[in-house]
C-alpha cells in the first residue's frame, strides 16, 4: 500500500474529496515528521509507538582495506507495534 492508496481509502470511507483527503494525510505525516525531528515520542493507541533513539558511536571496517573507521553517533527512528497490531493473524 502506498500513500495514494491511503488517500483513496480515506476519501471513499469518509465521503470527502481526494484533494481534502490528501491534505489531511499530508498534514498528519508532516506533524509526525516535525515531532520526530524534535525528538518527541509519538504514541498512537492501538497502532504503535514511534521513538527517536540515540545510536552510540562504533567502530567499523573498510572491507577493501581492512582499515578501522569510526562510525559517528546518530539518531534513528524506531517503531514498536501496539498490541492490536501485533495480535493480527499472520495470513492477513
Amino acid at each position: 500500500m502506498i500513500k495514494a492508496d491511503i488517500v483513496d481509502q480515506i476519501a471513499h470511507q469518509t465521503g470527502i474529496s481526494k484533494v481534502q483527503a490528501e491534505r489531511a494525510v499530508e498534514q498528519v505525516l508532516e506533524s509526525v515528521r516535525q515531532s520526530l525531528a524534535r525528538g518527541e515520542r509519538i504514541e498512537l493507541r492501538g497502532f504503535g509507538v514511534f521513538e527517536v533513539k540515540q545510536r552510540k558511536q562504533g567502530i567499523g571496517r573498510n572491507p577493501r582495506t581492512g582499515e578501522e573507521v569510526v562510525i559517528p553517533p546518530t539518531r534513528t527512528t524506531r517503531f514498536k507495534p501496539g498490541k492490536n497490531l501485533s495480535d493480527l493473524p499472520a495470513d492477513l
